[in-house]
């Protein structure tokens, strides 16, 4: 039994075979960095904007990084074609002829089937969202847009500057213009228990979103929320509160939501600092399906849409 729709899932049913990702550092910035809303950024983001960093350390530009890329993608995996994932910072936040060079750039690289855009709901505006859909006619088009929370409590706390109505905005902008929407929330965020996380899934559930990412709230040198979890103003999830935590949060999910991912994956060079954990990525995955397993249940049980939930 398959017991929640995953992305690879989704892609092989998409284009008849395995798509692999290429995660991309472009040079974006981000307004939460550069003194238009803050110069602190998100308390989680390491100075690689929770990306490669690619570019912004070796210089690598995307066609190489793409290149280098395939050729590990094609070796382990077997992979034959591929999405570029603009990955770093936030990448709408670019005059409307830069980004439009770069996603041109990217879609041009042999084998390229479609492309995601990793962004803030503040930076999406009715020109850059024209632009990403005049893509969908000859690729595959994903925008991901962060929420990390439904609460404007846990949003200040955090200092990710703006609420949840820009959110909310954003992906209805979004769908207006056909793009597909990733929604990427964190758990484990401080301040919240387990209920708020689950009005996030309840509030995320409401909202016409095509896909998800969950990551897991882990804490890296060069990042605010070090600094804080050094002092001992934080704590993370242990791995069994994550395990549950997941499997209650995807009960809560549409059915035909794509689970693009289900946890936080550090980056080799992030010099993580806690949960150590968090580096196992397939023990995480592993525990996370045995449980559903376990529970005898899965995406969607208790989507309030759903017959089982009533």
């Amino acid at each position: 039994m398959q017991r929640y729709l995953d992305f690879n899932q989704f892609l092989r049913k998409k284009f008849g075979e395995r798509v692999h990702r290429i995660a991309l550092d472009a040079g974006f910035n981000c307004p939460n960095r550069d003194g238009t809303i803050s110069t602190q950024g998100c308390i989680f983001c390491d100075r690689r904007g929770s990306g490669t960093g690619a570019l912004l350390d070796f210089g690598i530009d995307i066609v190489e990084q793409i290149r280098r890329s395939k050729e590990y993608i094609r070796r382990r995996y077997k992979a034959k074609r591929f999405i570029a994932y603009f990955q770093s910072f936030t990448n709408t936040y670019a005059p409307l002829n830069k980004l439009k060079e770069l996603y041109d750039i990217a879609l041009a690289q042999e084998d390229m089937v479609g492309f995601s855009v990793g962004t803030r709901p503040d930076c999406v505006d009715e020109k850059v969202l024209e632009l990403l859909a005049s893509y969908m006619d000859r690729a595959m088009v994903w925008v991901e847009l962060g929420l990390q929370s439904a609460h404007d409590v846990t949003l200040r706390r955090i200092n990710r500057g703006h609420d949840v109505a820009c959110f909310e905005r954003a992906v209805h902008m979004a769908r207006e213009y056909g793009l597909d929407v990733c929604a990427h929330v964190i758990l484990g965020l401080p301040g919240e228990d387990r209920d708020m996380m689950l009005q996030t899934a309840r509030k995320v559930a409401q909202l016409p979103i095509q896909g998800i990412k969950i990551h897991l709230l882990y804490v890296v040198e060069d990042s605010p929320l070090g600094s804080l979890y050094k002092k001992g103003k934080v704590r993370c999830l242990e791995r069994e509160e994550y395990v549950d935590l997941v499997v209650d949060f995807l009960e809560l999910l549409p059915p035909q939501m794509v689970i693009q991912r289900l946890t936080g994956d550090p980056p080799a060079r992030s010099n993580l600092i806690a949960p150590q954990w968090a580096k196992e990525k397939m023990t995480n995955l592993n525990l996370i399906r045995k449980r559903l397993e376990e529970r005898n249940t899965w995406q969607g049980k208790h989507y309030e849409g759903s017959m089982s939930a009533k």
